[in-house]
């Protein structure tokens, strides 16, 4: 699955509006390191990367399948399944793009083992800037292939993104007013910079995510809010 910023925002689907919403992952200030730490020259030290950060949002990391479907009783259970072990690759150094490359497992557990059966789970990967614009969306889908006998199964998805390096990077502007040196007196040696509006929101633009969650029903994405 290759994802590229930009293509045409689309709508996003309820459940990634409301993991969106509750997503326990912020880039506020974009993988800046130390904020608002002084440096020993009066600078502010700022350790930014153009890479997106990569996680999970809140809600879409596990999905359940009933049988019968429209049942939510704990015995009606089919299959289980978690999206773990994320695992990144990133190269910011060649080129005009940014390329992040993530791995994940999909482990999955089902309650009647006696036959040999294939699963069939999708899972989205998207690009937000800013922490809620969604730019970019692609759906895909992992195979899980129980064997007879067996209750657990195992397989592995992939997202891939390309950014524009532009597009995550700073202007010279601003990265010059958060970096610049302040001496004791001045009149605003002790602001922060990152608490000025024009700051925050260049550091919002140039600040990417990718996120990586099971393409989930409004049903489903409401159990897994309420259980």
């Amino acid at each position: 699955m290759l994802l590229r910023v930009f293509p045409a925002p689309e709508d996003p689907s309820l459940s990634l509006r409301l993991a969106l919403a509750a997503a326990a992952i912020a880039l506020t200030l974009g993988a800046c390191s130390r904020n608002g730490e002084m440096d020993y020259l009066g600078g502010i030290r700022i350790a930014r990367t153009t890479c997106p950060a990569v996680g999970v949002p809140a809600y879409t990391g596990d999905i359940t399948l009933f049988d019968p479907p429209q049942s939510r009783d704990a015995r009606a259970i089919d299959v289980t399944a978690t999206i773990t072990n994320l695992r990144t690759t990133c190269d910011e150094t060649s080129g005009p793009d940014v390329i992040a490359n993530t791995t994940f497992d999909v482990i999955a557990r089902r309650r009647d083992s006696s036959a040999p059966r294939e699963v069939v789970l999708p899972y989205f990967v998207t690009i937000v800037r800013g922490g809620n614009v969604v730019v970019a969306k692609r759906i895909s889908r992992v195979s899980l292939n129980f064997a007879a006998g067996q209750d657990r199964a195992q397989t592995t998805g992939l997202g891939s993104s390309i950014i524009s390096r532009s597009a995550a990077t700073l202007p010279d502007k601003v990265r010059e007013e958060i970096t610049r040196k302040r001496k004791a007196g001045e009149e605003d040696a002790a602001i922060d910079p990152f608490s000025r509006p024009g700051v925050r929101a260049a550091v919002a633009r140039a600040s990417f995510e990718q996120l990586i969650g099971f393409q989930l029903t409004p049903d489903q994405l409401q159990y897994n809010a309420t259980r």
